[in-house]
């Protein structure tokens, strides 16, 4: 690193992703865009940002979160690797009890509901199944370490929840500041992954447990992506015409910082595909990945 004229104080560990790191749009494959724009605007509260053909870009007013490809003919994700979830990360508390409030206004069905001690997590499907998580983090000064994920999460006080924002009538758009927290994907091998996402990629392994799910993170967080074996070891890579995951995205703050990683991916013997402001890879499942520079 030390080649661009950083001082060493300033720089991550070599091999390291940088603190600074924040993930960008998640991109998914849907079967039919009118219904799911509609969904995410009345169960989520998100934006139309734009569309064009069969692509819509959506939001909560600033920079895009989900863009939804439409493909009518994909089918529902089956036993193989691809997306579990990914998480909608809510600025506040409060926020994510304002989107419980919206989600009982819509009459949305909801998966699950779970305390990890880090954040709070609602669970929902979009119209084809993709794995919606809606969270919150706690302060991070009262985050268990390392992360409690071994023993399994706890039940989400819905009750607390809704507490922080008693009286209050269902809003119809999510306010700014919604992000994107984290993805949880599933694969075939975790410590096929681990060399990939920890020894190429440069995140740091926050949480395994053995024969489950592995979680590893940038900065101290408590995870910018989960991965398991939940469909079975040595699931394939998903069939091309599938809905679910097109490809997600890390954003660094400098040019350099993702230069720095392409050459470790080549370093390792893995191709990478030229992307806007960037480099796109795939993980050992065909999984993409795009990294892009902030500035």
């Amino acid at each position: 690193m030390s080649q661009h004229g950083h001082r060493a104080d300033t720089e991550p560990a070599a091999g390291l992703l940088p603190a600074t790191l924040r993930l960008g749009a998640v991109h998914l494959t849907v079967t039919d865009l009118d219904r799911s724009v509609a969904f995410y605007e009345g169960a989520i509260g998100l934006r139309l940002h734009r569309r064009e053909g069969g692509v819509a870009a959506m939001g909560a007013g600033g920079e895009d979160l989900l863009v939804l490809h439409e493909e009518p003919r994909a089918r529902r994700a089956g036993r193989h690797a691809g997306l579990y979830h990914y998480a909608l990360l809510f600025p506040t508390r409060e926020e994510l009890a304002r989107a419980a409030l919206r989600l009982a206004a819509t009459r949305t069905p909801i998966q699950g509901a779970s305390d990890h001690g880090t954040h709070e997590a609602i669970y929902i499907p979009d119209p084809d199944g993709n794995g919606i998580e809606l969270a919150a983090d706690r302060p991070r000064e009262r985050w268990p370490s390392p992360p409690a994920y071994a023993g399994g999460p706890h039940p989400l006080d819905l009750e607390g929840l809704l507490s922080a924002v008693a009286g209050e009538e269902s809003r119809r758009e999510a306010a700014p500041g919604l992000a994107i927290g984290h993805l949880h994907l599933h694969v075939g091998d975790l410590e096929r992954g681990l060399r990939f996402y920890r020894d190429v990629l440069g995140f740091e392994q926050k949480a395994l447990i053995p024969g489950a799910a592995a979680f590893v993170s940038a900065g101290g967080y408590h995870h910018h992506l989960g991965f398991n074996i939940w469909r079975g070891a040595g699931v394939p890579p998903a069939p091309e015409d599938r809905v679910g995951l097109r490809h997600w995205t890390i954003v660094l703050e400098k040019a350099e910082e993702v230069e720095a990683v392409r050459e470790r991916v080549w370093a390792a013997g893995i191709q990478t595909e030229d992307a806007q402001g960037g480099f796109l890879v795939r993980d050992p499942w065909r999984i993409a990945v795009r990294f892009s520079a902030r500035e």
